[in-house]
């Protein structure tokens, strides 16, 4: 029978939650690189950016497609076979390159590389975080997942406001809700592989929507940090 004192007297679930924990860093370093990768396309190919760019309905075709996925992934994955999962993740991924190719369009290089730094670093602090504490964390996922709504729904009204408020209030609040998110999740995905997995496939999705779950905070708070420190071209 399972114990879950074994969490913390057996090396043997430590040493799979730390394996395990290596495949969600992999899985979100690839979902990154395929990001970079498309992204590049996008900015070496006229032909691609007036296609996406020059025509609302694909843009916006793309960004609803995202959304799609990300939702089907997150509801289906007990139903859907890991290279499923896989492709998918890696799908969404492309589709994100694709789409954020803009921002390079619309903000200086320096501005995208410094806030990629700054957003790397925060994001490797708050995940060490989140590994090594002994606090538990739920309280404020709800809180933060809370704000993440009120700030989404902000930002949507003020597509027809254009308050300058707003948008920086929505823009801080939003580096404080991804800085705590990556925290909380990464202690969530240390809980689920200290769990243990029927099965490598289960184990392989498992990582999937883990690299998902840190691939998405390191990307809003990558876009949050852009708005606040970037400058537009």
């Amino acid at each position: 029978m399972y114990n879950p004192n074994e969490l913390y007297t057996d090396s043997r679930p430590i040493s799979v939650s730390n394996t395990f924990f290596q495949q969600v860093y992999l899985w979100m370093t690839a979902g990154l690189g395929v990001t970079a990768l498309a992204a590049f396309f996008m900015l070496n190919s006229a032909s691609a950016q007036q296609l996406i760019f020059g025509n609302r309905m694909v843009f916006y075709g793309l960004i609803f497609g995202e959304l799609g996925l990300v939702m089907f992934m997150s509801t289906a994955i007990n139903r859907i076979s890991a290279a499923t999962a896989t492709l998918m993740f890696l799908g969404y991924s492309a589709l994100n390159g694709i789409t954020f190719a803009a921002i390079f369009l619309i903000y200086t290089r320096s501005s995208i590389v410094s806030a990629f730094l700054v957003t790397a670093g925060t994001f490797a602090a708050m995940s060490m975080y989140g590994y090594a504490t002994k606090r538990d964390l739920t309280g404020m996922g709800s809180f933060l997942f809370m704000g993440l709504i009120g700030v989404v729904i902000a930002s949507v009204v003020n597509i027809f406001l254009n308050s300058p408020m707003i948008y920086w209030i929505t823009s801080y609040l939003g580096v404080f809700i991804f800085v705590g998110l990556t925290a909380y999740d990464t202690q969530k995905i240390k809980e689920i592989g200290r769990a243990g997995f029927a099965n490598g496939q289960d184990q392989r999705k498992a990582a999937l929507m883990g690299a998902l779950r840190l691939y998405l905070d390191f990307i809003n708070l990558f876009l949050m940090l852009l708005r606040i420190m970037g400058n537009r071209r």
